[in-house]
């Protein structure tokens, strides 16, 4: 199947609270508000949004030493296995 070109719309009579939303969603993320148009009509229509968007969890991790450790032991090699 041809791949074509974006469409374009124009949408009147949006409603302002509608509309305050979507520019809180998009303030929010750090997106532009055409993009998270984009997205909810996306997840409206065929049920899940264009791409993976991780934006929520940038920032989120806290270091943990006991992870640390046992990722570390699981990274070493057995000599014995490898003979």
């Amino acid at each position: 199947m041809k791949r074509r070109a974006p469409v374009q719309y124009t949408i009147r009579g949006i409603p302002p609270e509608v509309d305050h939303l979507l520019r809180q969603k998009a303030a929010k993320k750090k997106q532009s508000l055409n993009q998270v148009i984009l997205d909810e009509l996306a997840a409206a229509t065929i049920g899940s949004p264009r791409r993976a968007d991780f934006s929520d969890l940038i920032g989120q991790w806290t270091p943990d030493p006991g992870f640390d450790e046992i990722v570390a032991a699981q990274r070493q090699i057995d000599p014995d296995k490898w003979k």
